[in-house]
């Protein structure tokens, strides 16, 4: 058992005067700053075990050495607890509470909120009233399957901008793969008959549909309606086409989310079973390391956080083992779903040989996560081996610049955290002191605003570098010096060049070169070495995402409009001229009494217009 934890004499009343109340407790450093929320059915009990010595866990012991203060917040039961505990997290982050990261950013499928809805694929799952399904592990199985909705269901594909301002049905309507709800009158309940389908298809529940389809289809053929019967017929080979792919879990069918716990030692991987009517639709992976937490601790944060957002709450979700708050779980997950939830720990039969099956993925997760953090610590190694690094690197950043005919220079810097990409650190930065075509300049002002903003933060990287050769990496060393950081690493990566001489028998390559300061000379890596793929790869990403935000910024160039000028004008009213008089010509011959006759316009923006859009009077 741990031994009692010498604590000052504040903390020391603070915890005398800790309720016997369920609640939620704040553990807080030095600085004030939360590093762990936690939640108790006895506040009094929970919080003392940290330092009376009640909780031997060695990540405890190491967490109350930094706790110079704490807090807590009494609720009237065991669910407001929960409830104001998965808040805080939310709000505080802190270091030491489990946080759900998932290995990538699956896809889901989402029915949007709107009068005539259509079906979408999106990574982002947001309170914006849309219906969500998913998400889905295999991208490509989900396009696949969202291919044979758009082709035997006539939704509208448009988007909300582009259904708003048509005037006449579009090419998908011509050749009936959508109604046209834009422009023509359409039958509602028939549309959402076929977003009912949709759903339906989505759910897993393709049996089901497929019976209903057929039933009508028999239907409209004894009524010799032959073409509605030939268009159902379609459609019932479309979702047996579709459903052949899905894996049978259980042949009673039903809606479940399946949680495995796999472990060794602080290395701690879950994996969650995904299944739909019956079939499994798809699974999720999560993984983290040096956590002493028991696995009671860890399964309950990994449900807290798993069903936050919009994401389906399924009618049953099997554990490996019990969670002391599971009767409070179900209450939560009953009021958001609206129908009861059953949270079970199955001993027995078909449920518990699906708990077994999410275990053992998650000890091929475990052992596939390990096999790449083993990867990824060669590489490392490698990488301050043939570059004379002074550690080896796990955040690598890469800037890059983009420009076109000298306008809009933009730039970029991407961050790799062991070797994948870390989207969170990823900026964008338009150039604002160089005119012109300066690629040396540009990269100076990137660098400086970058780490400087790093520096005060303490946010640099292990390893920068620099898209370019040596003229580059001279900019990135003397910003380097300005700043007084000149221990970071930093190189330069020159791409693959190809020397063509016409009276040369062969096309010379000279290959990728990487510049390092202090040296005349570049180091070229092995060609198909892990080093120089992963420099390869963050490089390539810098560059993707800054032209990505070039050609944004040269779109909304290309499209504004003169009326964007206009003082008072936003894309409503914008918009609603345009609407009102057909074109931007119209508008420029027409009077000021007939521009303030227009909705929303009065005398005084209609004069204005005239001035900014040069209306001869």
């Amino acid at each position: 058992m741990q031994e009692a934890l010498p604590i000052g004499a504040a903390l020391e009343e603070k915890l005398a005067a800790v309720p016997p109340s369920p609640g939620v407790y704040l553990l807080k450093d030095r600085a004030g700053t939360v590093i762990y929320v936690g939640k108790a059915k006895s506040l009094r009990a929970r919080v003392a075990s940290y330092f009376r010595g009640g909780d031997g866990r060695s990540q405890v012991r190491f967490l109350v050495q930094r706790v110079d203060d704490l807090e807590c917040l009494v609720t009237r039961n065991e669910k407001e607890a929960l409830i104001l505990e998965d808040s805080l997290i939310k709000q505080y982050k802190p270091r030491y509470n489990i946080r759900l990261k998932d290995d990538k950013s699956y896809v889901s499928v989402k029915i949007t909120n709107h009068a005539w809805p259509r079906v979408v694929v999106t990574r982002r799952i947001v309170k914006d009233g849309g219906r969500y399904f998913g998400p889905f592990h295999s991208a490509s199985s989900v396009r696949e399957t969202i291919d044979v909705i758009r082709k035997t269901f006539p939704l509208r594909t448009c988007s909300d901008a582009v259904f708003r301002n048509r005037t006449r049905p579009c090419l998908e309507h011509q050749i009936k793969r959508c109604m046209g709800p834009c422009v023509l009158p359409v039958d509602r309940a028939e549309y959402e008959e076929h977003l009912r389908a949709v759903a339906m298809l989505l759910e897993g529940r393709d049996s089901r549909l497929k019976r209903t389809l057929e039933d009508r289809m028999r239907q409209a053929s004894e009524e010799m309606r032959f073409e509605d019967a030939a268009r159902l017929r379609d459609q019932v080979r479309a979702i047996e086409k579709s459903s052949q792919r899905q894996q049978v879990l259980s042949h009673h069918g039903g809606d479940q989310d399946v949680f495995g716990l796999y472990r060794e030692g602080g290395f701690v991987e879950a994996q969650v079973l995904l299944v739909r009517g019956g079939r499994l639709v798809g699974h999720e992976s999560f993984g983290w390391a040096d956590r002493e937490l028991p696995d009671e601790e860890i399964l309950g944060a990994l449900l807290s956080q798993f069903y936050r957002g919009e994401r389906e709450i399924p009618d049953a979700i099997l554990l490996p083992l019990a969670v002391d708050d599971a009767a409070a779980r179900e209450e939560i997950l009953r009021e958001r779903r609206g129908r009861p939830v059953r949270i079970a720990v199955p001993v027995r039969g078909d449920r518990r040989r699906q708990v077994e099956l999410a275990c053992s993925n998650a000890r091929q997760a475990f052992v596939e996560r390990r096999d790449e953090s083993q990867r990824m610590a060669r590489t490392s190694g490698e990488l301050r081996e043939r570059l004379h690094l002074r550690a080896e690197p796990t955040r690598i950043e890469c800037v890059d610049i983009s420009t076109f005919q000298g306008g809009e220079t933009v730039g970029s810097v991407v961050r790799f955290e062991d070797g994948k990409p870390e989207t969170a650190g990823y900026r964008r930065y338009r150039v604002r002191t160089v005119e012109g075509t300066d690629d040396f300049a540009s990269m100076r002002e990137i660098l400086t605003r970058r780490l400087s903003r790093g520096l005060r933060d303490g946010d640099l990287p292990d390893l920068l570098v620099i898209d370019g050769g040596r003229g580059q990496l001279g900019i990135a060393t003397a910003v380097l010096a300005d700043l007084g950081i000149g221990d970071l690493d930093v190189v330069g990566l020159a791409k693959l060049r190809v020397e063509r001489d016409a009276r040369a028998e062969e096309i010379s390559r000279v290959e990728e070169r990487v510049f390092l300061r202090g040296r005349s000379n570049p180091v070229v890596l092995p060609r198909n070495s892990n080093a120089l793929f992963l420099l390869q790869q963050v490089r390539d990403e810098a560059h993707r995402f800054a032209v990505g935000y070039h050609q944004k910024l040269r779109d909304r160039r290309r499209l504004a409009s003169p009326l964007d000028l206009v003082p008072g004008i936003g894309a409503t009213r914008r918009r609603a001229l345009l609407r009102h008089f057909g074109s931007l010509a119209r508008l420029r011959a027409a009077t000021e009494e007939e521009i303030a006759a227009a909705p929303g316009i009065g005398p005084a923006l209609a004069g204005e217009i005239r001035r900014a859009l040069a209306v001869p009077g």
